[in-house]
Order: C-alpha cells, then structure tokens, then sequence
C-alpha cells in the first residue's frame, strides 16, 4: 500500500483535509518512541488504497519542536512515496516558506493550495498554473472544508509517487550558493541521501546535522571564519531564511491577485476587535460558555416558569402512560433545554430497556439474587452512565463548533495575556484549554514545551479543566442542587468551569514563585481566520470521542459497576444481604456490607469538605464514588446509579441516582442548608482531584524525572483545599473575607520575597 504524508502549517485546513480523505478509517496512535498523537488512515476511492499520515502542523523544518522533529523525521526515513504539502492560499508567502524546504528533499511533493473557496469570496485570485511552473512541483486548488479538488490532488498525487523526484532549492542565488554546492559534495562522496536538504540545514547549524556529520562541520565553520554579510554577519540560518523569504516575494507572491490593493480589513479582523478586546474578551467568553452550559443542562431553557406559574403534566390532567413519559421529556412545568431533552430521553430509553429485561430475567424464574445483580449491579450502573452520553455529545459538539470555527484560538489569546503575567505561556495554555475534551491527549501535548518547570506547572492543573468524563458528574449533582435550590443548572456548570480556572491561576502563581521558578517562554500564535465548520469533520470528531466514551462504559465502567455491586451486597463472610419486603428486593442491612464499611471507614476523611461524617449512615456513598471515580470519573456517577436502589430504601435505580439519594439525605435530618454546600464542594473535589487512571499514566510518562510523586501530591492537597474552601464559603459566607484575606497575605508574601530575591542577584551580579 503506497503511504502519502500530509504536511503543512498549523491552521492550513490540513486535519480537515485529512478527515476528508480518511473518513471513519481514521485512527489515532504514538509515534514510535514518542508519545505524541499520531494519526493515520486509509484513502479508498483511488484504484487501490493509499495509507494516509498526518503529520503534526509546523511552520518549517527546523528541529525546534518536538512536532518538527516529527515531521523532519518521518519525511526523511520512512521515505512517504508523496508529502502533499497543505498550502493555506490566503497566506500566501508564509505557506511557502515549509515548501521551500520540502522541495529540497528527494521526495515527490504535490502543493494543495487550500481555502480558494475563501480567496474567490474575497474576490482575489492566483494562477496556480504559473506557480505551478516556478515551483517545480504540481499544483491543486482544492477547498478541505467544502471537499472540493480533493480527488484531482489524489489522482495527481498517485501519479507523481510513480516517478523520482531529485530535490531542488530556491538558494541558488543566495550568497553562500557555492558553499551549498561543496557540502553537499561532501555528503554524497559520503553516500548520503537527501545530501541538499542536510547540506542546507548543515550551514544554518542545526544541532541535528552537526552530531550527524562532525567531519563537515569544520568545513562550514572555516566558511564562517572569511565571511561576513553586511546585514547578518556571520549568521548563515538568518542569511538563508532572509534569502527564502526573498524568493517567495519576488516569484512566487505576484501571482497571487488581490482585489483590494495595499492591507484590507477582513470581517475576521472587525469580530477581533470585539472578541479579543481587552476588557470585553473575558465577559464575552464566559457569556458564550454559559449559553452553551444553558443549552445543555438548563431546566428552564426559556426561563418562563421564572415569569409564570405553569402547570405540570399531572395537573394538565396527562394520565400516567408511555406517551406522558415522552411528553415529560419535552415539558414538565417548564421547557427544557435541547441537552436535558436528549438526557430525558435517553433516560426513558434506557429505563423502559431495562426495566423490561429485568422483568424478563424475574419471570423466568431468576433467584433474588441474579435479578438484583443484573437490575441494579449491571444495568443500573450502565443506565446511569448511558442517559449522559447525549448530553456529553451535545456539549462536544457545541466545543467542536467553536474550535473548528477558530474561536478557541482567540481564547487561548485571550487567556495568554492573563496567563503570561502569572508566569505561564501561551504555548502552556494551549494543552491546558485541550484538557476540556480529554486530560489524556492534553497531557501528552505538553511534550511541545521545552521549559521543564512550565511542563510540569502546566500537567499539574491540566485536572483543572474539566474534561468530557467529569460532564456526568457535573450534569447530575448541577441538576440535582440547581432543582433544590431553584437555580439554573447551566449556572452552577459554568461557574465550576470558572471555578477550575481560578484553580489553576492561583497553582500557577503559587508554583512559579516557589518550587517552579524560572523565565517565561517566548510564544508566538497565528489567529487563523474565521470559518463555517464543517458537517462531515464535526461528525468524525464527535464519533471519536463517543466511541472512546462508550467503549470505556462497556470496559472499565461495566467492571466497576458489577464490583461496587457485589461488595455493596456482600458482607465480609460472602453472605448475601438483599432480602424481600412487601415484593420488593432492599438491602437492609446495607453498614455490614464490605463497601459499607470500607466507606464509613474512610468517610470521615472528607468531612472538612462537607460530604463526611456529618451526612449520617449514608454519607459514605459520596465517599465511595469520589474513590471510584478516581480509576474512570464516569464511575462517580455510575457508583450512584448502582448504590441508589440501596440506599433509597427500595427504590429501582435510575439515571436520577444523584437526585434519589439527596432526596433521601434529606429525610433522615441532614438539613438542606448543609447539603446542598456539600454537594458543590463534591464537584469541586472530583473536578480538581487526581485524574482518570488513564490520564495518571500519561502524566507519569511526561513528568520530569522525581516530579510526579509530587504530582500526585499537588492534585490531592489542592481538591482538598478547593473543596474545603467551597464547603465552607457557601455554608458560612462571610468566611470568603477571611480566605480572601489569607491569599492576598501569600501574594504579598510572595511580592516581597521576590523583591528580595531580585536585590539579591542584583547585588551578586
């Protein structure tokens, strides 16, 4: 199978392209040896398939990242038999630059000049034809997004991976050409292939070539000794990136046409000057998260039972069948919200199924206790789980659309200005911002930075942005306090998102002025223009993420749920302890049961964060879930789902665990004032805490040697804290002055030890 390789700058539309030409072939994996993603898939519509590889987005070949080292290395020993090099036709003379250098390699190289759907709405043009031919290369007009000349560049590019390819430079008339000439000499009598490209990244001093080819490195550094360039010295990787720069604008820029001479104001540069003002950036940002919370989780979508008394269904009069339960998901004293609808309904689904199945297993004769173990243990747990799946993707989706349409690009702008002045760059945000669809690939993305100290500031509160796993918890405690309470559930949602980031900035200070001190990194971001995200490429992201979520409901989570079943049944002897009242299966009995005592062993441990002793007999269940949660946080919600038949005395779990035991919390004296501070600072416990088991493992991996016990230790002490604070606060608010008070104390604290600090070098120096 021949194997093509898709190269080009970040926000070139090539991942859009990738998924156009792979489709659900698509999968992701390492790169051998490093634990950056990799992603690969097949292209079928040629006569026979073509592996596809995307590399990661770069802006030239140059070892300076990990993505291009990657990509350096792929091009040059796996030897793709195509690089489509991904050219984004409205930045024109940036583009070119990585093509000047993929042109250098031996090679077959195919240019898709992307986003000329964009350059004909703008009214300009490019004659691909004469680029064509100054370039050397083969040239396609494609649109990714609207899937437009894609397979023109494939038949073009099956047809150039037949024929030998001998790289060519646009450094012939630079300065130090006939240099270029001699090394490269040089290499091939050493029998070195793709002897321009290393002859060239030899003279520019790239540590790479230099522990590659010490026998030729002298000869550059007499070189250097006897010239001398008016502008740049002796510095030959500036000479030569001034020198590509040159040539892209003598040759290869007029070709394109713009309509409008001289800079034009685009409608993406008119929606930044209000979406990454100064002051309005922030607000506008937190508006657009609560909308799309709002939309997820809100009760009251309209807010009209805020306005008018509106009746329910029963005192509409509905009687009680299949058909109200349908209505029920829609309206009940208030419209819901496209998110709750989805989880209504998918909730009816899955209580209707297996309410069904385990009448099925009863009446054909099942014992006690297969019918509990599969009611409550199996599909209890899974019910739970399962009726946020919907809600999960809906949410994903919502996060999709902003980052495809280039919005959370802007974010990470916004939120690098605030970030760089508590000691973190952009270029750390960026896995941070990664963190709210999986901790896993946030984690692994921080290999891209070179500073030790900002790697492991920024693993330690990657936890911090809440991720897809720890949506059900949030959906289901939100909820279930929202409805107490009478609040908007899409409000407590976004204010726990704002709460994480507060986390973070407050660890981030706290680190940088202590154990983490050190320069800040440079870091320079691209805004990629505004765009209509596509159908197809939403739909392929969100079956990826819905099929990791659901293969982890049926691996981990099943697991779970039928263990947490039979240690919440079970004594320590192994005796069954569920016994039959008025027809009806309950545990009684439910303090002799292994995870019963195991949980009011550990329950008082979380009473400073309200959840602990002081919730009675039953306040271990949240004990419990918080510890289940730390191996898969879906598990959390899951441990309420199987939990709930138990101690709601006798009722059939379902995806209202959540709700059933607070419910039942409330009926044996633990006041709702108490509760419902318990519950917030249960969140925040789980959303701050030690990830997944998964996501340990990849922080362990890129933690610095020695950091990660530490690690460990920062996520506990800071949940702890964060809950404990959140408890307190919202159970005695005027305590908030007196926290407030501590922290501006450790700022000033840590002001004046700076100060001192600074003095002190001063004084050294």
């Amino acid at each position: 199978m021949k194997k093509f390789a898709l190269a080009g700058n970040p926000n070139s539309g090539k991942t859009t392209l990738f998924n156009v030409l792979t489709g659900s072939t698509a999968h992701v994996g390492n790169w051998p040896g490093v634990t950056v993603d990799k992603r690969e898939g097949v292209y079928k519509k040629s006569s026979e398939p073509v592996s596809i590889v995307d590399l990661p987005g770069i802006y030239s070949l140059s070892p300076y990242t990990p993505e291009e080292v990657i990509s350096r290395n792929y091009i040059l020993d796996e030897k793709p038999d195509c690089v489509i090099n991904i050219v984004d036709v409205t930045n024109l003379e940036r583009n070119l630059y990585l093509t000047t250098q993929l042109m250098e390699i031996d090679v077959p190289v195919v240019v898709a000049l992307n986003m000329v759907d964009m350059l004909e709405k703008n009214g300009d043009k490019i004659d691909e034809k004469q680029l064509e031919k100054r370039l050397g290369l083969p040239v396609v007009k494609v649109s990714a997004l609207k899937g437009t000349g894609v397979e023109q560049l494939m038949e073009v590019a099956i047809a150039q991976s037949d024929l030998k390819r001998k790289g060519e430079t646009v450094l012939k008339e630079c300065d130090i050409n006939h240099l270029i000439s001699d090394v490269e000499r040089a290499l091939i009598g050493h029998e070195i292939e793709n002897s321009l490209f290393h002859s060239i990244k030899l003279i520019e001093g790239d540590e790479l070539e230099i522990k590659m080819h010490p026998a030729t490195v002298k000869m550059v550094e007499e070189f250097k000794k006897t010239f001398s360039n008016q502008l740049f010295g002796n510095d030959l990787e500036a000479l030569i990136a001034d020198a590509r720069y040159r040539y892209i604008t003598a040759n290869y820029s007029p070709l394109l046409i713009k309509k409008q001479k001289g800079i034009a104001i685009t409608p993406s540069d008119k929606a930044d000057r209000v979406l990454t003002h100064k002051w309005f950036g922030i607000p506008i940002f937190l508006v657009i998260l609560f909308g799309m919370f709002h939309l997820t989780f809100g009760e009251d979508f309209l807010y009209l039972s805020k306005i008018f008394t509106l009746p329910t269904l029963e005192e509409l009069g509905y009687a009680d069948n299949f058909g109200t339960a349908l209505l029920a998901c829609l309206y009940d004293g208030a419209v819901f919200s496209p998110g709750v609808i989805l989880f209504n309904l998918m909730g009816l689904i899955t209580e209707t199924l297996f309410g069904f199945i385990t009448d099925v297993i009863a009446n054909l004769g099942a014992s006690p206790a297969i019918v509990s173990f599969v009611g409550d243990g199996v599909l209890g747990g899974l019910g739970g789980v399962l009726s946020f799946v919907p809600q999960i993707v809906f949410l994903l989706l919502l996060l999709s659309i902003l980052e495809d349409s280039g919005y959370m690009a802007r974010v990470a702008f916004i939120l690098d200005r605030i970030f760089r002045k508590f000691g973190v760059s952009g270029r750390a945000f960026i896995p941070m911002i990664m963190g709210f669809g999986c901790s896993i690939p946030a984690m692994i993305n921080t290999r891209t930075l070179a500073d030790e100290r900002e790697k492991t500031m920024t693993i330690r509160t990657i936890p911090f942005f809440s991720c897809g796993a720890k949506l059900p918890i949030l959906a289901a405690v939100s909820g279930a306090v929202g409805t107490f309470l009478g609040v908007d559930g899409g409000l407590i949602s976004l204010c726990m998102y704002v709460l994480g980031m507060t986390v973070a900035v407050i660890s981030i200070i706290l680190m940088r002025n202590t154990t983490q001190r050190g320069e800040i990194s440079p870091f320079i971001m691209e805004l990629p223009a505004y765009r209509m995200p596509s159908g197809k490429a939403l739909m392929i992201h969100l079956w990826d993420k819905t099929k990791h979520y659901i293969q982890k409901v049926f691996t981990v989570i099943l697991v779970s749920t039928i263990a947490i079943w039979f240690l919440s049944n079970f004594n320590w002897k192994w005796q069954f302890l569920m016994e039959e009242v008025d027809g009806v299966m309950v545990n009684l009995r439910m303090d002799e049961s292994i995870l019963g005592s195991i949980g009011m062993l550990i329950q008082p441990l979380f009473t400073p964060l309200g959840f602990g002793s002081q919730l009675n007999s039953n306040g271990w269940v949240f004990a419990v879930a918080a510890i289940t949660g730390l191996i898969a946080k879906e598990n959390v919600i899951s441990t309420f789902g199987a939990l709930a038949a138990c101690v709601a005395g006798g009722m059939v779990a379902t995806e209202e665990g959540v709700s059933e035991v607070l419910a039942v919390m409330g009926s044996v004296g633990v006041p709702l004032t108490q509760l419902w501070p318990a519950m917030i600072a249960f969140i925040v416990f789980n959303m701050t805490t030690i990830p997944c088991f998964a996501a340990v493992a990849a922080a362990k991996g890129e933690t610095p040697k020695g950091k990660f016990k530490w690690t460990l230790l920062f996520w506990l002490a800071s949940s702890f804290i964060a809950g404990t604070i959140t408890y307190v606060v919202l159970s005695v608010w005027w305590t908030a002055f007196i926290f407030v008070a501590i922290l501006v104390a450790i700022l000033v604290g840590i002001y004046y030890n700076n100060k001192r600090l600074l003095k002190k070098e001063n004084k050294n120096g």
